[in-house]
């Protein structure tokens, strides 16, 4: 992969916009055709003629072609979220009486996606311990149209075998779906494995700077061009032109982003593994992590994202802890380049038990590195742990 030429080049044609070195922002809902005929041709083929932006936009297809390449996909398409983009997906490969199988702990919106709005239009949902293979095709039923991976996950990132995963689905002719936010393009390759679509929360990496929501789906020509007639058109949800052009500011500098961000997390990570305070580390290559071996054959790199299990006796010991915080910002969301910590129990009430029936403890916190010195966060950590 020519990953410079990617996100600096490819697509951005300045012969057509004077030599600018940054491309403009498109800013038109419409384009016009100098004939009925060639209105008639824009009509025969949206998903590859710029009319109207609800389709096609000049500033989005350029952002559309470098996330493509740097998933090794013929296509992709953008939305406004990364809950859009996956939610296209899904209405996209089923339909009334069929059957999903999904692992665990998917992003809550996935969750909510399958578990409470799918049902209502006859698709029902498996959730499996995808970090079992067999756990797949034992779920596996004749109705069972789709897979939905998520590898890691975004709070405790449990992964998936996805070569294994992807040639158990194509076997049976079953569509798997995978996001892939959390490692990026540049640590993992779904596709490459055999997945058939790669979905991403653009909102975190791939833009970096906490002032984008967008997400992206990328994979076959065919199997978009599906997407793009029913849900992408339908449902509406797509990404402007101004936030496609902040979306190819953040990605220039994406490979030194989580250049700094993999060398800063391997030194919070050696601090938090070493730490009293802190019961156990979830990170794709914490040393206690069951999922090395797979962590090391399947991921190229590290990312930002690790969360940390106190050892609190309530959660007012964590909500000290986080309180503390200085140089972590506390809210939802990461990838940006700031660090931000998300305490679970900020979730639930105040006077909710520490080990509760969630799907997660109270007592973890995710913590999302960024661009700052890692002596400065791990100081920040320190003086908050002595506060539990």
């Amino acid at each position: 992969m020519d990953l410079s030429y990617i996100l600096n080049h490819l697509g951005e044609e300045r012969e057509k916009y004077h030599g600018a070195v940054v491309p403009p922002i498109t800013q038109s809902s419409i384009f016009a055709f100098p004939s009925v005929a060639d209105m008639r041709t824009g009509f025969s083929d949206e998903f590859a003629e710029h009319m109207y932006t609800r389709g096609n936009n000049p500033t989005v297809a350029i952002l559309r072609k470098k996330v493509a390449a740097l998933e090794g996909a013929e296509d992709c398409l953008a939305f406004g979220s990364g809950a859009a983009a996956i939610a296209a997906a899904v209405f996209a490969s089923v339909r009334s009486g069929d059957h999903v199988v999904c692992v665990a702990r998917p992003y809550s919106w996935t969750r909510s996606l399958l578990r409470d709005l799918l049902p209502r239009f006859g698709v029902a949902t498996t959730f499996v311990d995808g970090t079992d293979t067999g756990n797949f095709e034992r779920a596996l039923e004749s109705a069972t149209r789709l897979i939905v991976l998520e590898s890691p996950n975004s709070m405790t990132y449990e992964q998936q075998d996805l070569a294994a995963v992807a040639a158990l689905a194509r076997e049976r002719g079953i569509r798997t779906l995978c996001d892939n936010s959390y490692a990026t393009p540049l640590n993992q390759s779904p596709l490459a494995d055999g997945i058939d679509l790669v979905v991403h929360s653009a909102t975190k990496y791939l833009n970096g700077h906490s002032d984008v929501v967008a997400g992206m789906l990328c994979g076959s020509r065919a199997i978009l061009r599906d997407v793009f007639k029913g849900p992408y058109m339908t449902f509406g949800a797509i990404l402007s032109p101004h936030d496609a052009w902040l979306l190819l500011r953040g990605m220039r500098t994406l490979a030194v982003r989580m250049e700094r961000i993999a060398a800063t997390t391997a030194k919070v990570l050696a601090f938090a593994e070493g730490h009293p305070k802190i019961r156990q580390v979830y990170h794709p290559q914490a040393s206690s992590n069951p999922q090395l071996g797979l962590s090391e054959r399947q991921l190229r790199g590290s990312s930002g994202l690790l969360t940390i299990e106190l050892d609190a006796e309530d959660v007012a010991g964590v909500e000290r802890f986080c309180d503390a915080l200085q140089r972590f910002l506390m809210t939802v969301s990461w990838g940006g380049y700031e660090s931000l910590a998300f305490p679970v129990c900020a979730v639930f009430p105040p006077n909710a038990p520490l080990h509760s029936a969630s799907p997660v403890s109270l007592d973890l916190v995710r913590l999302s590195v960024g661009l700052e010195e890692a002596d400065v966060l791990i100081a920040d950590l320190d003086q908050a742990l002595s506060r539990i």
